[in-house]
């Protein structure tokens, strides 16, 4: 059994500032002031986030195992990440927290100085 889940991705997301879920593409998608920032594909083994380009090649080459980008999101800038390959929560809060970093808008972003990678919760059981 994978150390995360989808509920662990909906709980993390909607933990974060202004964050509310809304469906779309007939699967949850997570927004802070209106901008996605997470999205969790119907098999729920994985969850989109949002990545730069010249830093997503970089991260699929260095964990394939954990990250891709299916063909049809190959023009975005977002990357799916296998829930199943995560090391623990603190990962996942890291990887979600970036993407909402990435789309939140700058008010929240000075309003949270303290949101950063880094200071989610543990593995459970650590």
């Amino acid at each position: 059994m994978p150390v995360t889940d989808s509920a662990d991705v909906r709980r993390i997301a909607l933990s974060l500032p202004e964050t509310v879920e809304k469906e779309a593409w007939r699967m949850p998608t997570f927004r802070v002031a209106g901008k996605m920032f997470v999205t969790v594909p119907d098999d729920e083994t994985s969850f989109a986030v949002r990545c730069p380009r010249h830093e997503r090649a970089e991260l699929i080459a260095a964990e394939p195992g954990k990250f891709w980008v299916p063909p049809h999101e190959a023009a975005s800038h977002w990357v799916r990440a296998r829930l199943a390959a995560l090391e623990d929560l603190a990962e996942l809060y890291d990887i979600l927290v970036d993407s909402w970093r990435q789309a939140a808008p700058p008010r929240l972003l000075e309003a949270h100085p303290g949101l950063a990678p880094g200071t989610g919760p543990q593995r459970p059981g650590a």
